[in-house]
């Protein structure tokens, strides 16, 4: 779930990238990266932490030239606190490549094993953006012919990339004296659009992100998504070339990405986040009025922020109260996405107030997007009691999280997993709600896709145990849950 993006510009990028990086800060905020390309030296700085308190004027001074790219981190693979893992990283041969990644390999045990005992390649730490730089430096080694490198090989190199890597990948690239490279997984499980806008002296400017925000905030058209499998390389002055470098596709892009991960006011492959949040909840004011029938709500109260739309929604389907009863300190991170148990628990109560005189004496119906772990959610009840509530409804505008989640988002354990091996009623008495209600599987894909037909599937494995990978069976998951606890 990290947040890249890159830009191809006739001025320089530096400040652009770091305005980008702040606009997807929701996305991770382990570490944070920028890297430069200027002629055919490469300038880089990479800090833990947001990136507001990352960067330096002598960093930004430092990071010249007209290409370039940023990366907010959000840790799935390796260490949360190791700086040597924050991206981009970098390999110097062939030319010199630059590499950011949003994702998660599948098949890190045996990539690791062709690169060192094949390949001849060296890694340097656990990360799987590493190993995806260095089979994509592999690949462009070998395809090179001659003295110099043009689009027909860069994408032969991607080609083998696709045929080696299993995983979710949208990736952004620089390649010393040839500019910006760009490429997605061929089932496009995380996002990755392209804008377009016209610079002063009249040239293209380019930039791809993880969400389309970026794009509107800078003032580009927003072109199209990259495509799953397809490679887009741009050259410094702005010459854009792109072939689709899958021998089979699929767009089946995240399900999470719209219930929580990505900003509400993106869309991404032609689905408005905030749109599909308001239908979430229509299908869960369905689902509390089949289930819950009967039982007095006096308010409905959204779980700040991505569970908003969602209650908003919800309250005017059921002809109740909508009320902000919590109050958000917009200065403690995204609870979800921060590393460790400890770390969530405790930031739950720095980040949320509950007010009491809307508590008070209340049968209240709480909605959040989802609940994972079951950290977040227990607070927030006990909070809610606290403050005065006479019984809490719960109810998830996502469906129940049994599976683990191997292709971006932290979820590797199903002993971590509150709904794992429980019964709604089971989960209820965990979370000490008087009831709770989830999303179905079914309603949650009505939803979402609702609307539009270019995406028919998400990816939806965390909720059904159903991987679109090749890669990913019970030995994976047994692996990458020892891997995750030892």
């Amino acid at each position: 779930m990290c947040g890249i993006v890159g830009i191809v510009s006739p001025e320089p990028v530096n400040q652009q990238i770091y305005d980008s990086l702040l606009l997807l800060q929701h996305r991770g905020q382990d570490s944070t990266g920028i890297a430069t390309l200027d002629g055919d030296f490469f300038h880089m700085v990479k800090a833990k932490g947001q990136v507001r308190e990352a960067y330096r004027t002598r960093d930004m001074r430092s990071l010249t030239g007209n290409v370039g790219l940023g990366h907010v981190r959000y840790a799935t693979r390796g260490s949360a606190a190791a700086e040597d893992e924050a991206q981009p990283f970098y390999v110097g041969a062939p030319y010199g490549i630059i590499l950011v990644h949003n994702g998660n390999l599948t098949n890190t045990r045996e990539l690791t094993a062709d690169l060192y005992n094949v390949d001849r390649r060296h890694l340097n730490t656990h990360s799987d953006t590493e190993l995806l730089l260095n089979v994509l430096a592999n690949e462009l080694q070998s395809t090179i012919s001659g003295l110099s490198l043009d689009a027909e090989q860069v994408f032969a190199a991607v080609s083998r990339v696709h045929e080696r890597v299993d995983g979710s990948y949208a990736a952004i690239a620089l390649i010393a004296g040839y500019g910006l490279l760009a490429f997605r997984d061929p089932f496009g499980i995380r996002p990755l659009v392209l804008g377009r806008r016209t610079g002063a002296n009249g040239s293209d400017e380019w930039v791809v992100a993880s969400e389309s925000l970026v794009l509107e905030s800078g003032g580009y058209e927003h072109v199209r998504d990259v495509e799953p499998g397809e490679a887009i390389l741009i050259s410094p002055d702005g010459k854009m070339t792109s072939q689709q470098c899958a021998a089979e596709t699929r767009l089946v892009p995240c399900a999470f990405e719209y219930i929580y991960l990505a900003r509400p006011d993106s869309v991404l492959s032609g689905i408005s986040v905030y749109e599909a949040r308001l239908r979430l909840g229509d299908v869960l004011a369905e689902q509390v009025q089949a289930e819950l029938p009967g039982v007095d709500i006096d308010v409905v109260m959204p779980i700040p922020d991505s569970g908003r739309p969602s209650a908003m929604q919800l309250a005017q389907r059921l002809g109740v109260p909508y009320r902000e009863g919590f109050f958000k300190n917009h200065y403690v991170g995204r609870t979800f996405i921060m590393p460790g148990q400890a770390v969530r628990k405790r930031s739950v109560r720095q980040k949320l107030n509950a007010m009491s005189s809307e508590f008070a004496g209340k049968n209240v119906l709480l909605v959040d997007d989802s609940i994972v772990r079951g950290t977040t959610s227990r607070e927030i009840v006990e909070m809610a009691r606290a403050a005065g509530a006479k019984s809490v409804i719960f109810a998830s505008a996502a469906p129940p999280v049994i599976f683990p989640h191997v292709y971006g988002i932290n979820m590797p354990s199903r002993s971590e997993l509150i709904a794992h091996e429980r019964t709604p009623a089971e989960i209820a008495s965990e979370l000490n709600a008087d009831h709770l209600v989830y999303m179905s599987v079914e309603g949650m894909n009505r939803a979402i896709l609702a609307g539009q037909d270019r995406v028919t599937e998400l990816e939806q494995s965390c909720f059904t145990g159903e991987y679109i990978t090749g890669s990913v069976d019970e030995e994976y998951l047994s692996w990458v849950e020892a891997t995750q606890e030892s």
